[in-house]
């Protein structure tokens, strides 16, 4: 038998490295940085996800803006060992066979299993292995048999493996929710039973992120699996696999301030807490800085909460140095993709993320002549972000952001690169100069690639929204905020405008004239308070937040 657990952590999707692509984007990079803190901690975990054959899409960007996307393929066996233990789960009236590839994660205190189910096996039938081959795709009948395999299957390999003390089954978005009908089923369908031993993560402040089935849909693949009071748990009209989670644990969260808030209106007959996501912290800062706060913050490695006053021992010119070498291997790394030759001394600034509408990532160039009139000669900007190849707006964008660049290339250089991945937003959030981030009030959750670049003295330019309100309140001098406080205007095209004018506003009277004063003393002193917000928004601080509040060490 194995040693009891913590915590089981359920994910669709993990982000351990670029060559490892079972992920599609920030709900996986959390996952994995999670992790990472936990082996760190010493704290009891298990996790369980999926073994997609391919998961994030390859992007190429043709001169035009028209892009292509290929399959990314890859060699479990090259990175984690198959193991012998088999468990079935039934759809459709069938067994389907389920295995797991076992991936050891170190951390400085602690060897965490990964554990990847995979049902692409020999005795499987074809539409069978067909399951875990793609991340999120097919139709909802393809989904639910994805849910069924990573919640029944799951825990049926965890019991397979020798689990039978485990604390708290966490579920990180509703993906994974199926695993509370394994619980109810070994525990004779008492619901407070299984209600104490899960605890529920949910991501997304927006209607359409929360998967919802129809019930004939469900009772034709599900069957037996569903129990008699499914609709008491999980929705009468339709299967809501968020509903089915909160009533099955013992404490919900979100993952900011803002976004409890929100997920109480969304869910108004629930209770929803929050635990602020963060990131590991030594994960994602650059080897430079990295090593000039070995010196400058011993023990910040351990122990993030140093960074809140350890960095004001950094010297100015050391960590500019070190920023700037980041810089410049940024800007080594994207020449071969854009062609372009962008210069180490001029103000840059990145945005890079998934390319959604409340992301809205053309904010930035919302008025042309003013974007000229404030940046000419002053700013280059990187813009990096996957879209689905179905779907049209994010393609638009990306094509409108390169015809752009052509547009105001004798004013203001601007590149997009492509394929962006867990590689490229390490290499973006260590060396550029400004993280521009702009989303719609309300609709971003939490956002941790504004901490990515925080942890490396890039200073944060964001939309009070998702973390940054609390990182503005927190230190109001570690950078700037777009628009006023976190409260969503009616009329969305006012509230674009007032925004892109406060951005414009910012950039002229702020960022710009901050970053070329005389010796940047008062730039790298936002540096420095940059840094600093990492006292706080580090996967240390989440865990020690998920083992106080949500995760029980047993029954």
């Amino acid at each position: 038998m194995k040693p009891p657990l913590t915590v089981a952590y359920f994910t669709m999707e993990v982000a351990l490295s670029a060559d490892i692509p079972t992920f599609a984007g920030g709900l996986g990079v959390l996952a994995a940085d999670l992790m990472r803190s936990c082996a760190d901690l010493a704290v009891p975990t298990a996790c369980v996800t999926m073994c997609w054959q391919h998961g994030y899409m390859h992007q190429e960007i043709a001169p035009d803006g028209t892009q292509s996307y290929s399959e990314v393929s890859w060699d479990p066996q090259k990175f984690m060992k198959l193991l012998p233990e088999r468990v079935n789960v039934t759809l459709e009236g069938h067994n389907v066979t389920v295995a797991a590839w076992k991936y050891d994660l170190k951390g400085t205190e602690s060897v965490l299993p990964i554990y990847f189910l995979d049902t692409n096996l020999p005795e499987n039938r074809e539409e069978d292995r067909d399951i875990t081959k793609y991340l999120y795709g097919g139709d909802g009948a393809m989904r639910i048999k994805q849910e069924l395999i990573l919640g029944i299957g799951g825990v049926r390999m965890l019991r397979a493996l020798g689990y039978s003390d485990i604390g708290t089954f966490h579920m990180n978005e509703g993906h994974s929710a199926f695993l509370t009908l394994e619980l109810l089923r070994e525990r004779d369908f008492k619901d407070d039973d299984v209600r104490g031993s899960c605890a529920f993560t949910t991501h997304t402040p927006v209607k359409a992120g929360h998967d919802v089935f129809n019930y004939d849909l469900a009772w034709k693949i599900a069957g037996e699996n569903l129990p008699w009071h499914i609709k008491k748990l999980a929705g009468e009209e339709q299967l809501s696999m968020t509903h089915l989670a909160m009533h099955l644990s013992h404490y919900t969260c979100g993952v900011s301030r803002v976004h409890g808030v929100v997920s109480n209106m969304m869910f108004p007959n629930e209770h929803i807490d929050f635990i602020t996501n963060g990131i590991h912290h030594t994960h994602w800062v650059s080897k430079e800085l990295g090593k000039l706060l070995d010196v400058s913050v011993p023990g910040w490695r351990e122990d993030p909460s140093l960074l809140e006053k350890g960095n004001s021992h950094l010297s100015d010119a050391d960590l500019w140095k070190a920023h700037q070498t980041a810089k410049k291997r940024l800007l080594k790394a994207i020449k071969p993709y854009t062609q372009q030759e962008l210069n180490p001394d001029i103000l840059t600034i990145a945005s890079a993320r998934r390319v959604v509408s409340y992301k809205r990532p053309e904010l930035l160039y919302t008025n042309l002549e003013r974007l000229k009139e404030v940046g000419h000669g002053k700013i280059q900007i990187i813009h990096a972000g996957n879209a689905h190849p179905q779907d049209q707006f994010g393609q638009e964008v990306i094509k409108r952001m390169i015809e752009r660049s052509h547009t105001l290339k004798d004013s203001i250089t601007i590149v997009y690169v492509p394929n962006y991945n867990p590689d490229l937003a390490a290499l973006l959030t260590a060396g550029a100069d400004v993280w521009l981030n702009t989303p719609m009030r309300l609709h971003e959750a939490s956002g941790t690639s504004g901490m990515k670049a925080a942890m490396n003295g890039v200073i944060n330019l964001s939309t009070l929204d998702g973390w940054w309100v609390e990182g503005y309140e927190q230190d109001s001098e570690a950078g700037w905020r777009i628009g006023p406080l976190a409260e969503a205007l009616a009329d969305a095209n006012e509230h674009r405008k007032i925004d892109a004018e406060d951005l414009y506003t910012q950039l002229q009277y702020e960022v710009i004239p901050e970053y070329y004063y005389e010796n940047r003393a008062r730039w790298v002193h936002r540096m420095k308070r940059s840094i600093g917000l990492l006292s706080t928004f580090n996967t240390h601080r989440c865990i020690r937040e998920y083992c106080e509040k949500a995760w029980r060490k047993n029954r």
